[in-house]
């Protein structure tokens, strides 16, 4: 009578087989399943950069009074100026953010708002600092649009307030970091490179953003589980 195969043995071998795959399945699922919270970190700092490159000039304010000659009235219109810009960027961020997609639209918008806060430290009159404060305003409106729309994208429903939550609090970070670091730039460079050195910050995210967001569907480490 020839040998026949231990059923218990080849069946308890074929279990075990199939939970060693299941233990690495649910690793690699896990592994993967977090990165939406590298994309909410990202969206962090654009906030605070956000809040960082408009606060600027109200904390120059004494300082630009007495080179720049403005008076508060003057003042004024540049505050209104940024206002108007950012009135004006509500009524299509939106829409052009649902036309480019999140990648480019938020790429487009934190280049042009970049741009924009540096181009301050080339003005040297009350109608520069309007041009500049004019683009700013139509640059920073896309940033929350834009963080929106990509917590749409990445976060299951049960998770999205939590996520908003999360990125919006970069604002207060933004507020609360810039008065010290604005002065200590001042103070050791002028205030030009108070201008140049903040509107950097969008350049460094920029280049985190292009390497690292894509939508979930063309993104290599993300997993239906993470995204249900």
């Amino acid at each position: 009578m020839g040998l026949q195969p231990d059923s218990t043995s080849t069946g308890g071998a074929a279990t075990s087989a199939q939970a060693s795959a299941g233990t690495v399945q649910s690793v690699l699922v896990r592994a993967a399943g977090h990165y939406r919270w590298i994309v909410c970190t990202l969206l962090f700092f654009a906030a605070t950069i956000n809040y960082v490159d408009r606060q600027v000039l109200a904390l120059l304010k004494q300082s630009l009074q007495s080179q720049i000659k403005w008076t508060e009235i003057e003042y004024g219109h540049l505050i209104f100026t940024f206002q108007l810009a950012y009135a004006i960027a509500l009524l299509f961020a939106g829409k052009v953010m649902d036309w480019l997609g999140t990648r480019k639209g938020f790429s487009l918008s934190v280049l042009f708002w970049s741009i924009a806060a540096m181009a301050h430290a080339l003005a040297h009159s009350v109608f520069g600092f309007g041009v500049a404060r004019f683009a700013l305003g139509l640059g920073e409106l896309g940033n929350f649009p834009a963080s929106i729309k990509a917590i749409a994208e990445w976060f299951p429903k049960k998770e999205r307030a939590l996520a908003t939550g999360i990125f919006n609090s970069g604002t207060n970070i933004g507020a609360m970091i810039t008065p010290p670091a604005v002065a200590w730039v001042t103070l050791n460079y002028g205030w030009r490179m108070a201008f140049i050195a903040t509107g950097a910050l969008g350049f460094l995210w920029l280049a985190a953003w292009l390497a690292l967001y894509r939508v979930p569907e063309e993104h290599p480490r993300v997993s239906k589980a993470e995204l249900d």
